[in-house]
C-alpha cells in the first residue's frame, strides 16, 4: 500500500503532480528530445557521463549557452541557475576576467609540462587566502584528493586513512567506506572495486569526538581527510567545539588534517578552515577555483612540506604516481589568476551571503507556511533544505532524510518554471550575478510547489 503522508507530503498528490510535470516536460522540449535520441546511437547511456542521467527530467536537457547566473537550452527557454555546475560554476557562468584570460592565452599556448608566469603569482595568492606556504595542482579536486593521500602516506609511514561516515571526496576510491550498523562497509555502488578498501580506510561518525579518539589511538593513521561541512549527503554542520577538540585529538596522535574545501569555498575567499580559525596541515580545493575551468589545487603546511620533500628524496628514481600531464597547463593557470585576483573578491561574497541569507530566510518560511517537517541549513553562498524537522548531526542522519523520488518532483517542478537547483540533493548556490528578484522568482515558484504538495 503506497505510503498516504510522506515527509509532510501527501503522496499520492506527489505523484499526480509528477506525471503531469513529466508529461509538460516532454511537451515543452522537442529539441531536448531530439538530441537526446541522436545522443543515444554513440554515448554510453545516450550522455558524455552516466550521472547526466540521473536528473528529475525524462530525458536530458540540453544547454546551449550559459552566462552568469542564466543558461538557456536546445529549445530556447531560459533559465536561472541556481545549481551553478555543482559549485563548479560557483562564481558565475564564463565570468568575463577568466573569459578574456582565456582569449589571450589561447593564442600563447596551452600545455607544455613546463611552468607559465601564472604560476608563482597563483600559488602566492592562494598562500595569502588560505595560510598554507607551498601548493601544488590538479585537473580535479578528486586527482588532488589522490595525490594529497599518497604524499602524506610516503610523509608519514602510515598506511590508513580515516573519513567520515557519507563523506563525499570525489571518485578516490579509498573514501567509500560507509558505517552500517556500526561496522564500516564498502559501498555497493563503487563499481569494480577489487580489492577490501576497509583494510586501510577508517571510518567515523561526524562530530562524534570518541570515535574519532578511539579510531587514532593505534597510530597508524596518516591522516583525516573531511569537509569541515560535510555537504554531498545534504549538510552536516560540526557542533559548536567540534573542530578544536578534534584538531587536538590529531595532534596527539600525530594523524595530519586534509580538508577538502572544494564545496565550502562557498563559506568566504579563504574558506571554511580560515573562516572559522582551523589550521589543516594540507588543503584542497577545486571545481570553482579557476572558473569552471578544470583545475584544482592542494597545499600544505611548512613542516608538512618538508616532511613531503624528505619522502620524495628518499624514493627510487621514476614515477612517483603523483600528478599529470596536463596538470597545472598554461590554460588552467591563466583562468585561475584571473578568477582569483577578479572574480573571487570580497565583494562578490557579500553579495552572495546577502542573497544566501534572503534566500534561507525565506526556505524557513515557506516551509512553515505550509507546515513541512523540513529543516533549512547555510554555509556562506551555499543553502540546502532537508526532509527532517531538525538539521543533522552526523552522516547517518542526513542520509535517512534523502528522499530521491520527492527530491525530484521538486526539481522537475522548478525546472519547468525556468529555475534549476542541484540533483541529488536540495542544494542551491547564488553567485555574484544572482539578483534578489531571481532567490524572490525562486521562493515565489516553490512556494507554489509546496502549496500542491502539503
Amino acid at each position: 500500500m503506497a505510503q498516504a503522508i510522506r515527509h509532510g507530503v501527501d503522496w499520492a498528490r506527489a505523484q499526480a503532480l509528477a506525471a503531469r510535470e513529466r508529461a509538460a516536460f516532454v511537451a515543452r522540449n522537442p529539441a531536448s528530445q531530439a538530441l537526446a535520441g541522436q545522443a543515444a546511437e554513440h554515448l554510453l547511456f545516450g550522455v558524455p557521463m552516466h550521472w547526466m542521467k540521473d536528473w528529475s527530467t525524462p530525458f536530458a536537457l540540453t544547454v546551449a549557452e550559459a552566462s552568469g547566473a542564466r543558461f538557456s537550452d536546445a529549445d530556447g527557454h531560459d533559465y536561472i541557475d541556481f545549481c551553478l555546475g555543482d559549485t563548479g560554476a560557483m562564481f558565475g557562468h564564463a565570468p568575463a576576467p577568466v573569459a578574456q584570460a582565456i582569449a589571450c592565452q589561447a593564442t600563447r599556448g596551452y600545455t607544455a609540462m613546463l611552468p607559465s608566469p601564472d604560476a608563482a603569482p597563483v600559488a602566492a595568492e592562494l598562500a595569502r587566502r588560505f595560510g598554507l606556504p607551498f601548493w601544488q595542482f590538479a585537473l580535479s579536486a578528486s586527482d588532488a584528493n589522490r595525490f594529497v593521500l599518497r604524499w602524506l602516506r610516503a610523509a608519514t609511514g602510515r598506511d590508513k586513512i580515516l573519513v567520515f561516515n557519507g563523506c563525499y571526496h570525489g571518485t578516490v576510491d579509498d573514501v567509500f567506506v560507509d558505517l552500517v550498523d556500526g561496522l564500516p562497509v564498502q559501498r555497493d555502488s563503487l563499481l569494480g572495486q577489487v580489492y577490501a578498501l576497509t583494510e586501510h580506510t577508517v571510518v567515523v561518525e561526524f562530530n562524534d569526538l570518541a570515535a574519532l579518539e578511539a579510531a587514532l589511538a593505534g597510530g597508524d593513521v596518516a591522516c583525516v581527510l573531511a569537509e569541515p561541512v560535510m555537504t554531498n549527503i545534504g549538510m552536516v554542520l560540526p557542533q559548536p567545539g567540534y573542530w578544536a577538540a578534534a584538531q587536538q585529538i590529531l595532534r596527539r596522535h600525530g594523524t595530519l588534517l586534509v580538508i577538502d574545501e572544494t564545496h565550502t569555498i562557498s563559506s568566504g575567499p579563504g574558506g571554511y578552515a580560515r573562516e572559522h580559525g582551523m589550521a589543516p596541515d594540507a588543503l584542497v580545493l577545486g571545481k570553482p577555483i579557476a572558473g569552471g575551468v578544470p583545475c584544482a589545487v592542494y597545499g600544505f603546511s611548512e613542516e608538512v612540506a618538508r616532511r613531503v620533500e624528505r619522502a620524495k628524496r628518499a624514493a627510487p628514481a621514476g614515477h612517483s604516481g603523483v600528478g599529470t600531464t596536463l596538470s597545472a597547463n598554461m590554460f588552467a593557470m591563466a583562468a585561475m589568476r584571473a578568477n582569483l585576483e577578479q572574480v573571487m573578491t570580497e565583494q562578490a561574497y557579500a553579495h552572495m551571503f546577502a542573497l544566501a541569507a534572503q534566500l534561507a530566510d525565506g526556505l524557513r518560511a515557506a516551509i512553515a507556511r505550509h507546515g513541512l517537517p523540513w529543516c533549512v541549513t547555510r554555509v556562506g553562498a551555499r543553502t540546502e533544505f532537508q526532509f527532517g524537522a531538525t538539521a543533522p548531526r552526523n552522516g547517518s542522519e542526513a542520509g535517512a532524510m534523502l528522499d530521491g523520488e520527492l527530491e525530484q518532483i521538486i526539481h522537475l517542478y522548478l525546472l519547468n518554471r525556468g529555475l534549476l537547483i542541484t540533483p541529488f540533493h536540495n542544494m542551491l548556490l547564488v553567485c555574484p550575478q544572482t539578483g534578489a528578484e531571481d532567490v524572490a522568482r525562486l521562493l515565489a515558484v516553490l512556494d507554489a510547489c509546496l502549496g500542491e504538495l502539503a
